[in-house]
């Protein structure tokens, strides 16, 4: 049977650096898919309405939820070594990932102010959306491994 002890640190630059290009890179394909799909002729004001809307959204689950729950990190968590688990030190569901990033345009919209706040203050240095989903992120160093046999 294994046990895992996690000590989170608060790793505030990789975090900000990991959030960035994940959503960097979801901008870019944000506004590629705006620019060839745009339903207005004027200039500056680009919109896509309807069934179009779609693939935006799909994109997102699947960039941030999927791969984030399948491999516990997004490819701009992955580039900085750090992954995101449970407060027991599992793996995360879908369900908790969904969770976790329902909670993101908080952090966005308010320039990541609220993150900023809870990952400094919180005990486990949490933001809003890993206090919801009761998941970590931090890198493999944090994470103490003890198999006990009986």
């Amino acid at each position: 049977m294994k046990f895992y002890t996690v000590d989170p640190k608060p790793y505030l630059k990789l975090r900000i650096i990991a959030t960035l290009i994940d959503y960097g890179i979801y901008f870019i394909f944000y506004t590629i898919y705006l620019y060839a799909f745009d339903e207005n002729p004027e200039p500056g004001k680009a919109t896509v309405t309807g069934v179009m809307v779609l693939p935006i959204v799909i994109v997102w689950f699947i960039y941030f939820v999927v791969i984030e729950s399948s491999s516990q990190a997004t490819p701009g968590h992955d580039i900085v070594k750090l992954k995101v688990i449970t407060e027991k030190g599992d793996k995360p569901s879908l369900s908790s990932i969904l969770k976790r990033r329902l909670l993101d345009p908080i952090d966005i919209f308010m320039y990541g102010i609220p993150a900023l706040i809870c990952i400094s203050k919180t005990p486990k240095h949490q933001r809003l959306g890993d206090l919801w989903a009761n998941t970590l992120v931090v890198k493999a160093t944090d994470i103490t491994e003890t198999e006990v046999t009986f």
